[in-house]
């Protein structure tokens, strides 16, 4: 069973019962980290990252790092990437020249998500066990805050002056609003079954939600911090992203095995793009010409072209891969 079909079962006893909601060697040498080159996948069977060139398309290394590693997360420089060890209650910090892991930190009971502040000065970690965030500073490599949050929190987006954290709440079927200089939740917004990613529009006007256990995504006005659309897509939607210029949002359907194609105009799935078997995370390259989703199910990296809306790769990767990582691209947000 993959982990989002877990969590897919484990919120809807949430919903019944209303209980907590618990989780259960380098190949090459590694040039410099630039922008588009390389994609990184956690592998959360494997215990390691798979670190792809794009532009051959190839796994060139993997890292191991921590138990269940379940998402990952680049600096905005991308020198250091970001993983959760869901398993471990813990975040590898590897640098990206290296591979290799620099720094272990403890956090919540079983990190899930992981995002970085645009200023690279904080990195936030939902804990889907412990109900919390826990902010990590990059200059010490320390836990400086703990927030709690709703029931067991997956997703998170950082608003592009940093100023405002967005958690999606998967055990509350909501998002909580964090204000980032005093660690405060401000406010929380109702939105569809079982929340668990969520990505930002490029202007931080729009917040795109995917809701897994109701098939939808949710749109919500960040400045009246109310839903004001709710766009149907496939089965079980998991990760989600946009693209640069925010004109269309990608959603990986982990229970259709496909992608949903989102213009961010009209607000309708405008494609629906085959990969590969339990399509979990996904990202957008910085350039906005691929899409990278990770099948958690056939072990593989669907590469998808944007401007055509087909996959013209498929290439293995570790076992149950989860969590992708691109650069940001300046001003952007990470996408999950």
């Amino acid at each position: 069973m993959t982990r989002n079909r877990d969590i897919a079962g484990r919120t809807a006893a949430v919903l019944c019962a209303a209980a907590a909601l618990t989780a259960l060697t380098g190949l090459t040498a590694a040039p410099s980290e630039r922008p588009g080159r390389f994609v990184h996948v956690a592998n959360l069977h494997s215990d390691t990252v798979s670190v792809v060139d794009t532009r051959s398309n190839t796994v060139v290394d993997s890292v191991p790092v921590g138990d269940g590693p379940d998402s990952a997360a680049l600096a905005p420089d991308g020198s250091r990437l970001y993983v959760t060890n869901s398993a471990a209650d813990s975040v590898s910090v590897v640098d990206t020249r290296t591979r290799t892991v620099v720094e272990t930190v403890g956090v919540g009971h079983e990190p899930s998500r992981v995002t970085v502040s645009p200023d690279n000065r904080n990195v936030y970690v939902a804990n889907v066990g412990a109900g919390t965030v826990s902010v990590i500073s990059t200059r010490t490599l320390a836990v400086t805050d703990t927030i709690a949050v709703g029931e067991a929190p997956l997703g998170l987006a950082v608003t592009p002056d940093g100023r405002t954290l967005y958690v999606a709440d998967a055990g509350s079927d909501s998002v909580s609003v964090i204000r980032t200089d005093s660690a405060t939740v401000t406010g929380a917004v109702p939105v569809g079954g079982g929340p668990t990613a969520l990505v930002l529009t490029p202007d931080g006007r729009h917040l795109y939600v995917s809701n897994l256990t109701s098939d939808d995504v949710s749109v919500v006005d960040t400045r009246a911090r109310t839903e004001t659309d709710r766009i149907p897509v496939g089965d079980q939607p998991a990760g989600i992203a946009v693209l640069p210029d925010g004109s269309r949002v990608y959603v990986a359907d982990l229970g259709s095995d496909d992608v949903s194609v989102i213009s961010n105009r009209s607000r309708t799935v405008t494609d629906t793009v085959a990969v590969g078997d339990g399509p979990n995370g996904l990202a957008v390259a910085p350039d906005g010409r691929t899409v990278h989703v990770s099948n958690f199910d056939s072990d593989t990296l669907s590469v998808i072209d944007t401007g055509t809306s087909r996959t013209t790769a498929t290439i293995r990767v570790g076992d149950g891969p989860t969590g992708v990582a691109h650069r940001a691209p300046p001003g952007g947000t990470s996408p999950r």
